[in-house]
């Protein structure tokens, strides 16, 4: 008999949007600093998959809340979002990631505040 370690949930871009707007849960980007300012959800807190990787806590804003974890396409998110939950952190991850959040027409807003792009 095989086991499968089964990882954290995936949610859609509507649901991640009904999560952090509805429920209180931190939208937390993983993406790299030149994505991020490229463009990313408004109301997200930034957290590079590279800082976690190496050992970073999450910002302020993002301890001891649910956490939906987003990057470009999903891949990282969902790494990211297994090491948050081998931390203790209740994490899932938007499957498609910001290329699916703004395929469905969800807000994209760069470091100025101004219509941001996917980098």
């Amino acid at each position: 008999m095989f086991l499968f370690r089964r990882g954290p949930a995936r949610v859609t871009p509507a649901d991640a949007r009904r999560r952090t707007h509805g429920e209180g849960a931190v939208l937390l980007d993983v993406r790299e600093r030149a994505e991020w300012t490229a463009g990313h959800a408004p109301g997200a807190v930034h957290a590079p998959l590279s800082a976690l990787l190496a050992g970073s806590g999450l910002p302020p804003a993002a301890q001891g809340r649910s956490l939906v974890v987003i990057c470009r396409s999903g891949h990282r998110s969902r790494q990211a979002a297994r090491i948050l939950t081998e931390r203790g952190a209740q994490a899932v991850d938007v499957k498609g990631g910001m290329n699916a959040w703004s395929a469905v027409g969800l807000p994209v807003v760069d470091g100025h505040g101004s219509s941001g792009s996917i980098a």
